[in-house]
């Protein structure tokens, strides 16, 4: 049986992992006006409030980590791993996540209950693992072994597709565009805070399960990511939130890999990943439409506009923007930015999302997305970030 233990004790190891500087670029863009406190405050409540399934808790824990706690994100100033104490109050809310998960799961199960889904329910671990390694010793043991748990049933229990990707289905061998966000991020992150050859060997896989669902989804005619392959019930549809889930998880693999101690033997890897978020966005805001949107179904002119995904593929590109210092798409995801700062209503709603639990129809009538309301806060994040490696004009300036 695969060792198991409290991930709090690597704290005390010797892991430096290099931080690649911020990129500079003279070149200035116009922002649109910002969406004010306010409003912000109302989607973070809304989001907290309404989000309940695996992935939209996962989501939501990465979204307050990034926008609350940058400092603590993979895509903060500082390194992994994190520190061992964290001042008073500090993420209290996505510790509070993981707490509520850990408290309510079953031994010898993944986190939570997944609906169905191998991925998702790892989506909640980078929490758990931050609140594992910011405990004092031996009081994050359960949080330690819950995040090994999910772990060994990824890489061991789980079904596997021919070429060795980890099935999305538990009931079947299915990749969802959707898992490359939910589970390659936690095994990366899982790996530098671990370091040494294990460390480097889970930083490994999770690329290499970046690597294998692309060669399943990834349309090379089109450029863009298939949402389902394999199994009973594909669907070979251009889905605008599968897209945005695949280059948002393959972009968070990567900035783990360079804030770990693997960042130096693991230069080929990291080239394929700028590599394969760059054609996901080369092939996504080419259908972008005049008002900034995109639509559910990407390339389908019949389709109608989906908020949610334009969200998410706009935060990437801003993330990797900040991250290469490639500015191809970043007005494309200006004229996003300003297409979903005006779809949130005065009571912090996003509107004209999809509706995530059926994907080909959008939300109807008083229903709203989960994590449409934290791909907002994704996207602000994202934002933020961008503004401060960027040379930029406020709205009004000349």
């Amino acid at each position: 049986m695969r060792r198991m233990f409290s991930m709090h004790l690597l704290a005390f190891g010797l892991c430096v992992p290099l931080v690649l500087a911020a990129p500079t670029a003279s070149s200035q863009f116009q922002l649109p006006p910002d969406l004010g406190p306010k409003k912000l405050k109302l989607v973070r409540a809304h989001a907290i409030n309404i989000s309940t399934h695996s992935w939209e808790l996962g989501t939501l824990a990465e979204a307050l980590t990034e926008l609350e706690w940058p400092q603590l994100g993979v895509f903060g100033p500082g390194s992994i791993p994190p520190p061992t104490r964290l001042n008073k109050g500090e993420a209290k809310d996505v510790l509070s996540i993981a707490e509520n998960v850990v408290a309510h799961k079953p031994p010898g199960l993944p986190l939570i209950d997944g609906d169905g889904a191998v991925g998702d329910p790892a989506s909640l671990g980078v929490a758990v693992l931050l609140r594992n390694w910011t405990l004092p010793s031996y009081e994050g043991s359960c949080f330690g072994t819950a995040a090994s748990e999910q772990l060994d049933y990824l890489l061991h229990v789980a079904l596997r597709a021919p070429n060795g990707a980890i099935s999305q289905r538990v009931s079947q061998v299915q990749l969802w565009a959707d898992f490359v966000y939910m589970a390659p991020p936690f095994i990366a992150y899982y790996g530098a805070l671990e370091c040494g050859h294990r460390g480097e060997f889970l930083l490994k896989t999770a690329y290499e399960q970046v690597k294998f669902y692309r060669e399943v989804l990834f349309d090379q005619k089109v450029g863009l990511w298939r949402h389902i392959d394999l199994g009973q019930g594909i669907d070979p549809t251009h889905w605008g939130t599968g897209n945005a889930w695949a280059a948002a998880g393959a972009l968070r693999v990567l900035a783990t890999i360079q804030r770990s101690s693997a960042v130096q033997s693991m230069t080929s890897q990291q080239v394929d990943l700028v590599r394969w978020v760059q054609e996901t966005l080369d092939g996504v805001w080419k259908h972008q439409q005049p008002n900034g949107t995109l639509l559910n179904y990407l390339d389908e002119p019949g389709s109608f506009a989906d908020s949610s995904s334009t969200a998410l593929l706009a935060a990437t590109t801003f993330r990797f923007a900040s991250m290469t210092g490639n500015t191809t798409h970043i007005p494309a995801a200006i004229r996003a930015l300003r297409l979903i700062r005006n779809s949130v209503d005065k009571h912090g709603w996003l509107r004209n999302t999809v509706n995530p639990l059926l994907f080909s129809a959008p939300s109807g009538p008083g229903q709203h997305s989960p994590e449409g309301q934290s791909f907002v806060l994704l996207l602000e994040a994202a934002v933020s970030a961008w503004k401060s490696s960027y040379s930029y004009v406020s709205p009004g300036s000349e």
